[in-house]
């Protein structure tokens, strides 16, 4: 079992003796992952839930010329398989990700020296049962331990597996063509202090040097305090030297961002103003600095606030809701005076949802259940259910258009659902429970079922129940909080729930001192509701800034490759590219070749490698 901040429900030894929504004991606590988005592998785990994820855009190539490319499997089709991208000297280095099968990732090292015919040089496998997807680096290491360059990528665990790794994995590739394995599943062999016989599955790592010595900072995907910084300055034998958690700092009021999910995702690490830097990105937490100057005690510094209203939406449609969130990854531009931040987004609908009696409440969709869209909506009588964990506790539809109420715990979301789905209901709506991340906390519910399901507030819940709120209605972390004022098998208020189009997500330029947002880009494709499905994702994914000019380029899923100055203080888009036949861009990186030209690496998920350089002023 889990521990984790969003998806962890906590029960008493005897929970079943103890009426839910009662004040709990917190001995002998147990700890169960009920399906909550809240780490970054299950951010890329769930693409084709809203629409599918097959089509693109028309071809485009402005100021962007292709210098070559690679296809991996020319012949043989893998859609899905390749992740990130990262190059030193004449080498790139594409991460093996866990589509279309998952049992062995790794990286694909490919000879760049001539850029208008990279080759394939090999494979570096992953362990068994364990894949590879964002934040592959290689640096040059000069330490008493080690003189040379060193690869690192991060392990997770395929599903179902038990042979896979976490941690990360670093390579000793001075030479490409020979790469040699320093260690493999290096990381956080904890959770919440237990010690563990593996590392905590890692969704991304990033290297840097101070003076004589090395770190690597990963993304913990298993523990609440998720920044971990490892001394590699012996790549052979890494050190975890500082676990830190920046929930209190970032997180926002509960309901401002369409989601309140709270957890690391990504990080870069740069000297501002003399400081080292790492900048981190925090899903709905936002985009925070943190002082890194002693690895072993980072300090936060600030962070960003997403604003009221999503300013996309209101700018392109007049439309006044709150932003999804979701702050991917960012990169520092050249001067460190602004950072260029993506937003990761890969549902174009949210749900507006009303009551019975009017009130209208705030509903989020699940992932891998049919989606309440243009389409499809989800209006009827409601039915209160209990926590539906077990099928035999759970009553009848009274009618095929009933709406089962469910509140959260115990077990997991898909179990909850599919029990009821099994019982005839049309949909669900799951309300939240009173302890960590309870009460009116908002969280995207991970779910397989073949009906709609959506996840709303406890107090939302109450009101469906009941049409109000009991008199004295309490509910606070600790557990604590008012009993459900109803019955299993009692009928609720009838809800209307429906779908608005809100886009796909797009970028941000910031302030790096005033961690202000001064900008934002998004394709134009991506907010009109035209482009909804049957295009592809069109959600921006990663950023990296030129080092000579005020330009960021940008992976953009089947939107392709784009290139926006900065110039000014605002975004505008300057060159972009989509092959023939549509492109599923992953990764972007700067490349300074031996050659003395600089290109930009993407990787396409289902092919490989593309170099692209940019023709404009």
């Amino acid at each position: 079992m889990r521990a984790r901040r969003s998806g962890t429900i906590l029960l008493a030894a005897m929970a079943l003796a103890i009426p839910m929504g009662s004040a709990a004991a917190h001995d002998d606590v147990v700890y169960v992952d009920d399906g909550v988005l809240d780490s970054g592998k299950e951010t890329h785990g769930h693409h084709a839930q809203h629409g599918g994820d097959e089509g693109h855009l028309p071809p485009v190539s402005t100021n962007v010329d292709v210098i070559g490319n690679l296809d991996l499997f020319a012949g043989a089709e893998e859609p899905g398989r390749v992740a990130d991208v990262s190059a030193y000297g004449n080498y790139a280095y594409l991460t093996a990700f866990w589509e279309p099968e998952c049992d062995r990732g790794g990286v694909y090292v490919v000879d760049i020296s001539d850029p208008a015919a990279p080759k394939k040089v090999s494979l570096i496998p992953s362990h068994r049962g364990t894949f590879s997807g964002e934040g592959s680096q290689v640096i040059h290491l000069e330490t008493p331990f080690f003189s040379g360059e060193v690869l690192a990528y991060q392990n997770e665990i395929c599903p179902g597996e038990t042979k896979g790794v976490g941690g990360i994995t670093l390579v000793d590739v001075t030479d490409p063509t020979k790469p040699k394995k320093l260690v493999e599943g290096a990381g956080d062999f904890s959770v919440n202090g237990k010690a563990q016989t593996k590392a905590n599955e890692t969704h991304s790592v990033r290297m840097w040097t101070q003076g004589s010595k090395a770190y690597a900072v990963l993304v913990d995907d298993l523990e609440d305090t998720d920044v971990d910084i490892l001394d590699i300055t012996n790549p052979s034998k890494p050190r975890l030297i500082s676990e830190t958690s920046l929930d209190t700092q970032t997180a926002q009021p509960p309901g401002a961002v369409h989601g309140d999910a709270v957890f690391l995702h990504d990080m870069v690490v740069e000297t501002v103003d003399g400081v080292p830097t790492m900048l981190v990105s925090y899903w709905d937490g936002g985009y925070a600095k943190l002082d890194v100057s002693n690895p072993a005690a980072p300090v936060f510094l600030d962070d960003t606030d997403f604003a009221a209203a999503d300013p996309v939406r209101l700018e392109v449609a007049g439309q006044t809701i709150s932003p999804e969130g979701n702050a991917h990854q960012a990169e520092f531009t050249r001067d460190r005076e602004h950072f260029i931040a993506t937003d990761e987004d890969f549902d174009p609908y949210r749900v507006t949802a009303t009551m019975e009696d009017g009130t209208e409440f705030t509903a989020i969709q699940g992932s891998d259940v049919p989606a309440i869209d243009p389409d499809t909506s989800l209006s009827g009588p409601t039915t209160f259910v209990g926590l539906a964990c077990d099928p035999a506790a759970v009553p009848a539809a009274p009618s095929t258009t009933s709406i089962a109420v469910i509140e959260r715990g115990v077990c997991d979301f898909t179990t909850k659902v599919q029990n009821v789905e099994g019982k005839g209901y049309a949909g669900a709506v799951v309300f939240n429970r009173t302890g960590v991340d309870g009460c009116d906390t908002l969280v995207s519910m991970l779910v397989e079922a073949g009906i709609p399901a959506v996840f709303v507030s406890r107090t939302d819940g109450f009101r469906i129940l009941t049409g109000g709120v009991p008199a004295g209605y309490t509910c606070d972390a600790s557990g604590a909080g008012t009993a459900i004022p109803t019955a299993v098998g009692a009928a609720g208020q009838d809800v209307d729930i429906k779908a608005v189009f809100d886009g796909w997500g797009y970028v941000h330029l910031y302030d790096t001192d005033t961690m202000q947002a001064l900008d934002e880009y998004w394709v134009p494709e991506s907010q009109d509701p035209a482009y909804a499905s049957g295009f592809g994702d069109l959600s921006v994914h990663e950023v990296a800034t030129d080092p000579d000019a005020d330009l960021a380029y940008i992976s953009y899923y089947a939107a392709g490759f784009r290139v926006v100055s900065y110039a000014g203080g605002t975004l505008q888009e300057v060159g972009a590219f989509i092959d023939e036949g549509g492109n599923n861009f992953w990764g972007v990186e700067v490349h300074q070749h031996p050659n003395g030209q600089k290109y930009v690496l993407a990787s396409d998920r289902d092919s490989g490698l593309y170099l692209l350089q940019y023709t404009g002023g």
